[in-house]
């Protein structure tokens, strides 16, 4: 089975956030009340976007880096210990 691409803007909401939870962050800090909403199954990124008046370009590579750079309390723990 082929790997899904992380970030699409035709990717539903729903899977987004579930495949990546970090991302949740990005939609709380824009005030999007896409989390836990009923229709993110069936909004896209660019939906809701589109409804929040964001600019879709901007938007994709800000979740990515919500990927890549973990903020967790655990993951800056694990990195003090090993320091």
């Amino acid at each position: 089975m082929p790997l899904k691409r992380f970030y699409n803007r035709d990717l539903p909401l729903n899977e987004l956030m579930h495949d990546w939870p970090q991302t949740r962050t990005v939609f709380f800090r824009h005030k999007m009340l896409c989390v836990g909403c009923l229709v993110a199954p069936f909004h896209t990124v660019s939906d809701a976007c589109a409804a929040y008046d964001l600019d879709v370009d901007s938007f994709g590579p800000e979740t990515t880096k919500s990927t890549v750079s973990p903020r967790s309390p655990s993951a800056a723990a694990v990195r003090e210990f090993t320091a």
